[in-house]
């Protein structure tokens, strides 16, 4: 795999600065757009990743939407705790 391939989107010819592109919203291809990437990122990438590519502020701010479309629950639950808890005991990383 490339270094500008992502493993969390295997099943797409789309590579690190397309990915980014959708990820802000810049680019949308057929269906694939930026609450698909932000999902993608959440389901299938590290912590330290989504992390770094959306920010604390992008996941707490971009969560509501983004939510109903996570089908793991045990996911949900852990960005339904992380964006509570920024909110309420960290707004400084906000």
């Amino acid at each position: 795999m490339s270094a500008s391939r992502l493993p969390y989107v295997w099943d797409y010819d789309i590579d690190e600065a397309r990915f980014r592109e959708l990820l802000s919203g810049e680019l949308r291809i057929d269906g694939l757009d930026r609450c698909w990437a932000a999902v993608r990122l959440i389901e299938h990438a590290p912590y330290r990743e989504v992390v770094r590519l959306l920010g604390y502020r992008g996941i707490v701010e971009g969560w509501p939407e983004w939510r109903r479309h996570v089908r793991s629950k045990s996911c949900r639950r852990g960005f339904d705790f992380l964006t509570r808890w920024l909110q309420e005991k960290h707004p400084e990383l906000l």
